[in-house]
Parts: structure tokens; C-alpha cells; sequence
């Protein structure tokens, strides 16, 4: 795109947009810094009907500013120029020289010739003591990453790289601290996630110091790489870490990398990096199993019973109920756990089954579009053996108030919908009346414990009701 033809001059527009306003507005909108180091690089180069062309010195560049700043820069043209619906880039090289932002890196005090990736480094490399291979719960669907991570620290690169993948919360960074930590005492580690290996790259090519970052990176033994999933589509880091690899491996340092997916399923990934980690030992984390859930709550409501001997105990069939219904991770295992506990802490008592529903109501994937208010009159109905048009009638006979009054309290509680909206679905009732009905529910309750019995029952049957049948 050197050159124009008189074709694509006919598009041109009379009226050009003035480029400098457009920077101003970014320079307000992003701010001086990100603008002095990108987006002052950007060069206006031409007009087309619904498109401009701009230039920027290299490709690095452009991609950083295309994943990060293309939709504000347009939004920006737009307000300009309406019939704006695209921009282009082309590279033009410039001798020009980036300039740190040196705001961003600590100031060194002496002139000792220390790199400030590692001053910076440190601040973040801190390898968790708590993540260790003694506290990782095997089961069938993690052993074999597992074995495998404990192999390498015995026998360092004979799985090399060992790539280890699986789903989010399901104990991939707990093996590589695990890793981590066991190889420190005699070894150069470093344990880095793919983004701040990304920002660290991003940092050197700003304070023209790339020299500094490849010697820091390649001159360790053990390089412990979490997420590598986060290096899709930034062609120049890839790049970078491709040759940092080669030569990791070149002088036999072990390489370890974690993703949420197997090599041959990252997008946007070079082919040759995916061909790299597909040659050393691929293993994956599965969903954890029944046998292995329920050793993961037994474990973590031993430890919290070891912290805190007088609080509430998690009950038995509390404890069953988690481990048979949160599959989809262990962190949220844990979560759920520690959710439930903080109940107890709270309001000084044993949840019951229906109050652990209800405090893991988005683990269980309880929605709200589940839970209609529809569902809920039904229910009730069914509870005290009235007819859903006797709930809704206008009589006033104490057999029907009661349950009108804790349909309406069960809807308020369960629901995100306002006081008019529930009106309008128990007979275009006031908002008033729906205020009383849950009042009067809540001080029944606290004298009552068979009216509590019942709240609780109907709130197990509404939340629980895993198909909505009724």
C-alpha cells in the first residue's frame, strides 16, 4: 500500500479529518503516559470513504495498540466522522528510540549494573511455602500430572518441556509452585505467569533494553511458565519466547509450562511453539472425581477444625452435599467450603441444608431465571393443599392468607424482582400489602419454629428442584 491509484483517490474525502484532534481527545481520554509511549507513534497517513490508513514504526506496535486501543481510537474518529467504520495500519520504520517510562521502574540508588527486571522481578517471584506436594490431594483424575511433576525434581529435563493442562481452579499452579519450591534449594528458579512475562517484555522493548531481559531470562535452570494460554496472538512476545526456549533447552534447563487446554487446541499460537510443547511430556488435570472431592472437604474442614476448634462443625451430610453436588472445580470446592463456614461464624449456628443451598446458590447453579415466581406460588400451593386461584384470590380466610403471605415472602427472598413486579403477579396487589406479608412472615418465623420448619422446607424444594418439576 505504497502507493495510491487514481481509483482509490476518487474515494477520498473532500473534508479530511483533522488527525491532531483525534490525538488530543486520546492523550485526555488514556492519559499522557500510554499516549507518550504509544499512541504518539502513530502517524496519520490517509482518508478513504469509510476507513483510515495510519502508520506506525513496527509490528509490535501495532499489535499492542490493535488489541488495546483500537476501539477507543475509533470510538474517537467516529465522534468526527460518522461514516468512519474502520482503521488500517501499515508499518513505516522510523530511527526512533523508545523512552522508558521511568516512572514505572524503581530508581536505582547506586550504579551497581543491575537489571531492572529483576529489581522488579523480585517484587512478584515470590513462590507460595503453602503450595507444596504435601498438601496436593491426588486422586485418579490428577495422579499422572502429578507423578509427573514430581519426577522432574528428581530428574531434571528428562521430560522436557512437561506441559500440564486443565480446566480453571483445578491445581495447575499448585503443581508448578510445588515444583518450584522443591528445585530452589539447589537451583536457579523462575516461576513467572505468560502476562507478566508479557509486561516485562513490553517494559525492555519501552526502555530500549532487550539485552538485559534475554540474558534474565535465559540464564536459569528452571523456567515455570503459568497460563502460557495468554501469549495468543501477540506475535513479537511469542517470538521472543520461542528463542528463549531453544536456548533453555539448548543448555539443558527444564522447562515447565501450564493452559487450560491441550498445544494443539491454543489459538492463535505460532505452529512451531505448539510443536515444541507437544514434543516434551503432555499431561492433563481432569474434573476431580466423588472419591476425590470428598477427600479435598474432609481435608479442608479438618484444617479449618485445627484453626478454630470452637467454632461451628460442618455437618456430615453438609460435607456429603458439597462433595457430590460442586464438580466443576476444586477451587470452587473450597469456595464453597469456606462460604459455608463464614456462614456458621456469622449467625453462630449449623447451617442446615437448605441454608447451604442458598448461601452456594450460583455454585449450584441455582439461576434466577429457575426460580420463577410461578414456580414458587405452585409449590407453596401444593405445600398447604390449596388451589393456585384460591392463593390468588381476593378472600382474606386465615388457610389462605398464611400461604399467601409466604409465597410472597419466599418470591422476595428468592428473587431479584421489586415490590410493584411481585404486586402485579399476586392479583395487581399493592406494593404495600407485599412490604406486610413479608414483615408479618419474618416475626411469625422467630416465634415459630414449625413456620420456620416450613420456610426452610419450601426453600429446598424451590432452589433444589434440579429439572423445575413439579
Amino acid at each position: 500500500m505504497n502507493s495510491f491509484t487514481n481509483k482509490n483517490l476518487k474515494n477520498f474525502k473532500s473534508e479530511k479529518l483533522d488527525w491532531t484532534l483525534i490525538q488530543s481527545e486520546m492523550k485526555s481520554k488514556l492519559g499522557l503516559d500510554i499516549y507518550e509511549s504509544w499512541l504518539k507513534k502513530i502517524d496519520f497517513v490517509e482518508e478513504f470513504n469509510n476507513y483510515l490508513l495510519l502508520s506506525v514504526p513496527t509490528r509490535f506496535i501495532r499489535d499492542w495498540i490493535t488489541s488495546r486501543y483500537l476501539d477507543q481510537i475509533l470510538l474517537a474518529v467516529r465522534n468526527y466522522k460518522k461514516e468512519i467504520i474502520r482503521i488500517e495500519f501499515k508499518i513505516i520504520e522510523q530511527n526512533i528510540k523508545i523512552t522508558p517510562n521511568f516512572d514505572d521502574f524503581k530508581p536505582l540508588e547506586n550504579k551497581e549494573n543491575i537489571s531492572f527486571i529483576k529489581d522488579s522481578y523480585l517484587q512478584y517471584n515470590r513462590i507460595d511455602p503453602n503450595k507444596r506436594f504435601e498438601n496436593f490431594i491426588t486422586g485418579s483424575s490428577n495422579k499422572l500430572a502429578y507423578e509427573a511433576s514430581l519426577k522432574v525434581t528428581e530428574n531434571i529435563s528428562n521430560y522436557n518441556p512437561l506441559y500440564i493442562y486443565g480446566g480453571v481452579g483445578m491445581g495447575k499452579t499448585h503443581l508448578l509452585n510445588s515444583i518450584g519450591l522443591k528445585l530452589k534449594k539447589s537451583n536457579k528458579v523462575m516461576f513467572i505467569s505468560a502476562e507478566r512475562f508479557m509486561y516485562q517484555f513490553v517494559k525492555s522493548i519501552k526502555a530500549n533494553d532487550m539485552v538485559k531481559f534475554k540474558e534474565y531470562f535465559r540464564n536459569t535452570d528452571i523456567l515455570l511458565i503459568d497460563d502460557i494460554q495468554f501469549m495468543n496472538g501477540k506475535e513479537a512476545m511469542q517470538e521472543e519466547f520461542f528463542h528463549t526456549f531453544n536456548a533453555l533447552l539448548d543448555k539443558g534447563s527444564q522447562i515447565i509450562v501450564s493452559a487450560d487446554r491441550p498445544p494443539n487446541r491454543l489459538s492463535r499460537i505460532q505452529e512451531r511453539i505448539k510443536s515444541r510443547f507437544s514434543g516434551g511430556l503432555v499431561v492433563d488435570i481432569q474434573k476431580p472425581d466423588l472419591e476425590l472431592r470428598k477427600k479435598i472437604v474432609e481435608k479442608k474442614i479438618n484444617e479449618i477444625n485445627n484453626l478454630h476448634p470452637d467454632q461451628v462443625k460442618i455437618s456430615q451430610e453438609i460435607q456429603n452435599f458439597v462433595s457430590t453436588e460442586i464438580t466443576t472445580s476444586i477451587r470452587e470446592l473450597v469456595g464453597a467450603i469456606n462460604r459455608t463456614v463464614s456462614f456458621s461464624r456469622i449467625y453462630k449456628k449449623t447451617p442446615n441444608l437448605a441454608e447451604t443451598k442458598i448461601v452456594l446458590k450460583d455454585l449450584l447453579n441455582i439461576t434466577e431465571n429457575k426460580v420463577t415466581i410461578d414456580l414458587i406460588q405452585t409449590l407453596v400451593c401444593k405445600f398447604f393443599k390449596i388451589s393456585k386461584n384460591e392463593m390468588l384470590s381476593s378472600r382474606r380466610s386465615r388457610y389462605l392468607v398464611r400461604p399467601r403471605q409466604t409465597a410472597i415472602y419466599l418470591t422476595k427472598i428468592l428473587t431479584s424482582k421489586s415490590l410493584p413486579e411481585i404486586g402485579r403477579e399476586f392479583s395487581n396487589r399493592d406494593h404495600t400489602t407485599i412490604i406486610h406479608s413479608v414483615k408479618t412472615i419474618e416475626k411469625i418465623k422467630e416465634k415459630d419454629p414449625e413456620m420456620l420448619n416450613n420456610i426452610n422446607k419450601l426453600k429446598n424444594q424451590i432452589l433444589y428442584n434440579k429439572e423445575n418439576e413439579i
